[in-house]
């Protein structure tokens, strides 16, 4: 009994501190949100002016990351919502909303009135109901000094077949947040963890809450057993089973002042509903097997065609006090909850070299044109060997070899012969954080993103597809240089700053010029291993 009373205790201690900090937090940040809340009004004024719905075809939207990519439940459509852009001055937050015609290969921009107001690392969540709606939850604004961040606390939904925005209030929600997670559960919205971020201070969250869709309610969730710690930017599903999945996310803590520490977690947990008790949940930590991903922050998250999550990229840290360098990934893995298994996606390659293998003759895409090897001899295998501290303080190896390159930069095949049999590099994402996905028809599309080249944030407007019942090779539908993406440095001037202003973003409105903007510290650089 004293062993148990000592439990409960330095729980209630536990929950003392962490209310302690949130209070420290609001009361520091308030301020900071009141100046803020003036510049989202100024905004808001502007966009104000709409006053119908204009569909206007436009070209692919300019590079961004931490938007919304959501799949129509009737049409053959994607709609992307917000996001952020930071060209090494700046970081342009947006509202605007785009649709991707699949069939038609073709984007729409879609101005409503009375759209919510710009942000990033928020949540949108379809669901079926009349006709298709996309509800939104949350997400971040930041000062055009970069300084300061605010973070909504409101809910939105988008009526597809009406083509309009409502904001929905109802008290007893989630407090506002950045990099939190939100599913369609039955008839619920169900919310999880995110963090908050002021000046001096920063909290993560692993609370639960649930949104009623029949009687637009919020309620708090208060799940027994022992659920996961404090986090955001997680992977969170529902499975066949009608459990939801937690899966890794990221956190840091002060460890001194002016130094924090991130943790890139790599644990999962189920939260089940109990049958026959209302309202009440449960948490269970679960250990899949299988090949499992590499610990890692900023990876994106779809539900493919057989119910299984699927895992892509993201960015693995090496952090020190001062310093923080990630290798960013382009990999896939496929969790299935049904034999709790982690399984590594492996693309079998374009039917052509199937049947090149087969038959062992040369075979030549129809029209290509054959490509000189350049006389350049082929390299030996390369051995990469990674060490990997996963949260619990264990180090782990990653050991990968990789194939001998031909001359045209693929894997050599035995089957391969002269140089007139040399092919076209693969087609793929290239490695990056933060990116938008999507499925539709059994098809994986990717949409932009990040990754870091030295001190640049390189941020992406590409989108790829990947048939996911095949599982063969991506297919590119726009594509981008990374190297014309324009980057201030700086220690540029302010008058070279303001020149640039109007030219950013190709197809943005005039008043996008004033988009919140944060440093490259936080916005650039922070905010993406959260959200």
């Amino acid at each position: 009994m004293g062993k148990k009373g000592k439990k409960e205790k330095k729980g209630r201690g536990a929950e003392k501190t962490a209310a302690k900090m949130e209070k420290k937090v609001s009361k520091r940040s308030r301020k900071e949100e009141e100046d803020l809340e003036a510049l989202i009004a100024h905004f808001q004024t502007l966009d104000a002016k709409k006053t119908q719905v204009v569909e206007t075809p436009c070209p692919p939207p300019s590079p961004r990351l931490n938007a919304s990519l959501s799949a129509h439940p009737e049409k053959d459509e994607l709609i992307l919502f917000g996001g952020e852009y930071f060209n090494g001055q700046k970081t342009l937050l947006y509202n605007e909303l785009y649709i991707y015609n699949i069939r038609k290969d073709s984007w729409t921009r879609v101005e409503i009135p009375s759209a919510p107001p710009r942000r990033c690392a928020h949540q949108a969540v379809v669901v079926p109901q009349g006709g298709g709606q996309v509800w939104i939850f949350g997400g971040e604004f930041a000062s055009p000094d970069g300084e300061q961040f605010y973070h909504y606390k409101d809910l939105w939904v988008l009526h597809l077949a009406t083509r309009t925005w409502e904001q929905v209030r109802s008290p007893g929600g989630p407090s506002g947040r950045s990099g939190h997670r939100m599913v369609a559960w039955k008839r619920q919205l169900i919310l999880f963890g995110g963090f908050h971020e002021s000046t001096r201070d920063y909290i993560y969250y692993n609370d639960v809450y649930a949104f009623n869709l029949d009687t637009f309610t919020w309620s708090k969730l208060s799940p027994s057993g022992t659920g996961p710690t404090p986090r955001s930017g997680c992977q969170m599903t529902v499975t066949p089973q009608g459990s939801i999945v937690i899966y890794g996310g990221y956190s840091k803590q002060r460890v001194k002042k002016d130094v924090d520490r991130g943790t890139q977690h790599a644990d999962m947990f189920l939260l089940k509903s109990e049958e026959g008790g209302e309202g009440r949940w449960t948490w269970t930590r679960i250990n899949p097997s299988g090949a499992k991903p590499s610990p890692r922050s900023g990876f994106s998250v779809a539900v493919a065609p057989n119910h299984q999550t699927l895992l892509f990229g993201g960015v693995c840290d090496e952090e020190e006090e001062e310093s923080l360098q990630g290798d960013f990934l382009n990999d896939l893995y496929f969790y299935d909850a049904a034999k709790n298994r982690w399984f590594a996606g492996q693309l079998k390659g374009p039917k052509l070299e199937k049947r090149k293998r087969r038959r062992g003759k040369k075979v030549e895409p129809e029209g290509a044109d054959k490509q000189e090897s350049g006389g350049a001899s082929t390299q030996a295998p390369l051995e990469v060997v990674r060490e990997v501290v996963a949260e619990d303080g264990t180090v782990v190896t990653i050991k990968q070899v990789l194939p001998a390159l031909s001359p045209a930069g693929r894997p050599q095949s035995d089957e391969e012969g002269g140089p007139d049999e040399a092919e076209s590099p693969t087609i793929e994402p290239s490695p990056r954080s933060n990116a938008m996905l999507a499925v539709k028809h059994g098809r994986l599309y990717l949409y932009g993103g990040m990754f870091e080249a030295g001190d640049r944030q390189v941020t992406l407007s590409d989108l790829y597809c990947l048939d996911l019942h095949k599982m063969e090779e991506w297919t590119a539908l726009v594509e981008m240089d990374p190297e014309t993406q324009e980057w201030l440095e700086e220690t540029d001037s302010e008058e070279d700053s303001d020149a640039v202003k109007g030219a950013e973003g190709r197809g943005e409105d005039e008043e996008d010029e004033d988009s919140g903007e944060d440093s490259g510290e936080e916005g650039g650089g922070g905010l993406l291993r959260q959200a």
